[in-house]
Parts: C-alpha cells; structure tokens; sequence
C-alpha cells in the first residue's frame, strides 16, 4: 500500500513538474515576442522620423546653398559652404558620439529588457 501511494506522489510530481516547466517555456517565448516587438516599433518609428528629418535637412541644404551661392555670386561656393557645416558637425558629433548616442540607446534597450 505504501508502495502504490508513494508511486502515485512521484508521478503526480512530475505531471507537476512537467507542467511547470511547460507554462515557463511558454512565458519565456511570450516574453521575447514582447521584447523583440518593442525593439523592432521602436526602431521602425527612430526609422521613419529619421527619415522625414533626412528630406526636411536635404532641401533645407540646398536651399541654403542657393542662397549662399547667389550672396557669393558661385552656386559652387555655396554648396562648399554647406558642405563644410556638415563636416564641422559631423566632426563635433564624432567627438562627442558616446554620450550622445550609446548612453541613451543603452538606457532605452535596458529598460525595454528589465522593466518586466
């Protein structure tokens, strides 16, 4: 009789433990859904805002460097001009990239994966 009912605990044991184990594989697939959907929107939207600022910056450039070259009486020396704005901020953003740009994405991704 003793026998039986310790039989009958080891394997209601592990239909437990099987159970277990399957509802945290399940929270666990359900969990990196849930990341890898927050990371991928995030990224579309950083994307196509990105991609907006990039039409508004490119004619906004030109247009500048129209204006330049017709006050230099040179499109050339315009769009020159133009250009080495942009490598003068490209240059300070290179310097300065680490703090700019990793500390936040590193503080956005850290709290999209520990915030649960």
């Amino acid at each position: 009789m003793a026998l039986d009912e310790l039989k009958e605990k080891t394997e209601d044991i592990q239909e437990q433990l099987q159970a277990y184990i399957e509802s945290n594989v399940a929270y666990y697939k359900l969990w990196g859904f849930k990341v890898t959907m927050k990371s991928t929107t995030m990224i579309l939207k950083f994307s196509l805002i990105l991609l907006c600022f990039s039409m508004v910056l490119l004619f906004c450039s030109v247009a500048a460097a129209l204006a330049i070259g017709n006050y230099l009486n040179s499109n050339a020396l315009g769009f020159l001009a133009v250009g080495s704005f942009y490598l003068l901020i490209t240059f300070c953003l290179f310097m300065i990239k680490d703090k700019i740009v990793e500390g936040p994405i590193l503080e956005k991704f850290s709290e999209i994966f520990f915030n649960d």
